[in-house]
């Protein structure tokens, strides 16, 4: 070959590779990747990312590859919205995220206003996806669902137990709350206890010296894993035993970190954990090889860029309108099992259940609690 000749090949592949680069499809993966709830942030990122790479080392979505903007909400609605006006700005198609119920809530505004796909892996509150936004979906559960499974589990399990309702007033924690306590009610059990806190607060002496007053002897909490871990723990030095109870933003290995032995027993409720199901076995078990446990939301994200992959896949575009048709007449094969949604754009098969942490992981236990 001719150095004339390969310099033509040379400037031909530039050219395709300048090419490619302007061809790519850019989604976008949103959630606290810093801040107070930056664990979850990593779940949502390292989620998404693995299901890029293996989208990509596949051949893409309509032979392009997918490019990822990563977005940091910190869990602040007020930056949630931001987040979304700049990846809206850097031209994406999609967004996984976001994780908390009170940035997915702003941020969709902006994304149907722009027409932008968005499905939340983690997102619960029920608000999210009533208010009718046809461009809006979530792989995850919603707390009505969650709350219905935890009123029950303690009406059953504590039949006459003085039960507290503690909770920190953001959008996720008070909903969560609030829909435990609608079955509890609704189940014959008033709660001793309604008690709202301050987010981020270390000291909770005032609140437990409180509810042993009451004599509390179960507290469920509406909130995140901080929160939770540092209650329990101060219960426990108080000499209060009562066990807690919370929902899924306890799923993260930093709850365990922060309430070692005092966490002990603690419940939550939590839609069912993909690792367990053979169908995700080899996507879990490269993750482990990485070095990464995919706790949590790590394969819910895996699974919201499966579903725009192959809705894209589907409709042969990644226009706005035709990425909805496939979205809505698409049983999508994702690492959670099948995955349809339904008119509002939930899941049509939530699949809560209560886990306890033993040892620091949580695992299932039976609807009797044994």
């Amino acid at each position: 070959m001719t150095r004339s000749s390969m310099l033509l090949l040379g400037a031909a592949a530039l050219a395709f590779a300048a090419g490619t680069a302007h061809a790519q499809i850019k989604i976008g993966i949103a959630g606290p990747i810093t801040g107070q709830l930056a664990n979850f942030g990593e779940q949502l990122k390292r989620g998404g990312e693995m299901a890029v790479a293996d989208i990509n080392a596949a051949g893409g979505v309509n032979g392009q590859k997918i490019e990822v903007v990563i977005g940091d909400d910190r869990c602040d609605p007020k930056e949630a919205r931001s987040v979304a006006e700049k990846l809206v700005n850097e031209k994406v198609v999609f967004v996984a995220g976001h994780f908390c119920s009170g940035s997915s809530i702003p941020a969709s505004e902006v994304y149907r206003d722009e027409g932008v796909i968005q499905v939340s892996p983690a997102s619960t509150n029920p608000t999210f996806t009533e208010r009718g936004f046809a461009n809006v979906f979530r792989v995850c559960g919603r707390d009505d669902q969650q709350g219905l499974v935890a009123g029950t589990y303690l009406s059953t399990n504590f039949k006459g137990k003085k039960i507290a309702i503690v909770h920190d007033n953001q959008t996720y924690s008070k909903g969560l709350a609030d829909e435990t306590k609608k079955t509890l009610n609704k189940l014959g059990v008033t709660e001793v206890m309604y008690e709202t806190i301050t987010k981020g607060e270390k000291d909770y002496s005032a609140l437990v010296s409180k509810m042993k007053q009451a004599g509390v002897e179960v507290i469920y909490y509406g909130g995140y894993h901080n929160e939770a871990a540092l209650i329990v723990k101060q219960s426990r030095e108080q000499g209060l035993m009562a066990p807690l109870m919370s929902g899924d933003a306890l799923v993260d290995k930093e709850f365990w970190a922060i309430a070692q032995k005092a966490g002990e027993g603690t419940l939550m409720t939590f839609d069912a954990d993909p690792r367990k199901d053979p169908r995700s076995a080899a996507v879990a078990d490269k993750f482990r090889k990485a070095g990464y446990e995919p706790e949590g939301y790590t394969l819910y994200t895996y699974a919201a860029v499966q579903v725009f992959a192959q809705a894209a896949t589907k409709a042969k575009s990644t226009k706005h309108e035709d990425l909805l048709k496939a979205m809505k007449d698409t049983t999508f094969e994702t690492v959670l099992g099948p995955v349809k949604f339904d008119a509002k754009g939930d899941v049509s098969n939530p699949a809560y259940k209560v886990y306890a942490w033993k040892n620091g992981q949580y695992d299932y236990v039976s609807p009797s609690g044994q």
